[in-house]
């Protein structure tokens, strides 16, 4: 080998190695800012670790009181329960004495407001309760035919079954009327009562009467007026109507009212005409007079038993 390829090797083995050295320094430095990176990282990821497990140390708290709650919840139904059945033993025993103390009252003639009592729950010898209304507007329960000792809420309105029959028809409305009677002369005739005694039914035929008369009302006026009542009806059949309408008024009131006949002028000539009459001393239930003592057997209306 000549001495000028000797140097020349020579000079090349220098710069090989400082290029690998670099090369190497550089990939120190690059594993270097990689390895500081990780470092960095699990830093971040260690941070990140603690956070977690002090949430799930807050979680399995939060789950503990969740299982101390469900298992409160497990048995407050049961508490719940036996505080129910409690309850409803007490107001059990209580409605029973309740009704017994109510039964012994009725009894006893008392008047118990119906909102205050379980017909079913109390017990009355002949198992009867009548419903009445007094002055006061209220409804009460009572033995029927009982005074109340203690006169609570005033005078009695009469119950259902102290009426006569006409005053119960009376009482009805058309639809209701229609269903307990068929017969045109009784709804007529309950009509023509509703007319005496309800100012506000306006065509009243009904006229004062004197001495021994309280009201009465004319056959003739009797006529015209049931064909206004009753629209398309001739006059002959009207006529024949005002017998009937008094014989239902005869009957319904269990002949409290008559019919008596009046000879009267007109136009000079001289003709008999019937009257139906109320007497003033007949026995209408809460009319005033008498007392209805008759006919007690349609007592049972409006009685509960």
């Amino acid at each position: 080998m000549s001495p000028a390829t000797s140097d020349s090797t020579t000079e090349q083995l220098p710069d090989q190695h400082s290029e690998r050295f670099e090369a190497l320094e550089n990939r120190l430095e690059a594993l270097e800012a990689e390895l500081e990176h990780k470092d960095d990282r699990l830093e971040e990821l260690e941070r990140e670790c603690d956070r977690l497990e002090d949430r799930t140390a807050t979680l399995e708290e939060r789950v503990a009181d969740f299982e101390e709650r469900v298992a409160d919840c497990g048995s407050e139904p049961t508490r719940l329960e036996n505080m129910a059945e409690a309850a409803l033993k007490k107001a059990s025993a209580n409605k029973s004495r309740v009704a017994e103390l109510q039964s012994r009252e009725l009894e006893k003639g008392a008047h118990l407001l119906t909102e205050t009592v379980d017909v079913h729950a109390v017990d009355i010898a002949d198992g009867r309760l009548e419903r009445l209304t007094k002055d006061d507007g209220n409804a009460y329960y009572r033995v029927p035919e009982s005074a109340d000792p203690l006169e609570r809420g005033g005078t009695v309105s009469l119950a259902y079954g102290d009426l006569l029959p006409i005053q119960q028809l009376a009482r009805m409305d058309e639809e209701m009327r229609r269903s307990a009677a068929n017969a045109l002369p009784t709804r007529l005739a309950a009509k023509l009562w509703t007319a005496r005694v309800d100012d506000g039914v306006g065509d009243d035929p009904w006229k004062s009467g004197c001495k021994d008369i309280a009201e009465y009302v004319k056959a003739s006026d009797l006529k015209h007026w049931i064909r206004r009542q009753e629209s398309g009806i001739s006059e002959t059949y009207a006529k024949k109507l005002v017998s009937r309408v008094i014989d239902a008024m005869l009957d319904l009131s269990k002949n409290r009212l008559a019919v008596r006949k009046r000879t009267e002028r007109k136009n000079g000539l001289e003709y008999t005409e019937r009257r139906l009459l109320l007497p003033a001393d007949a026995a209408i239930p809460g009319d005033g007079g008498p007392p209805a003592d008759a006919d007690r057997e349609s007592k049972t209306g409006g009685v509960h038993g």
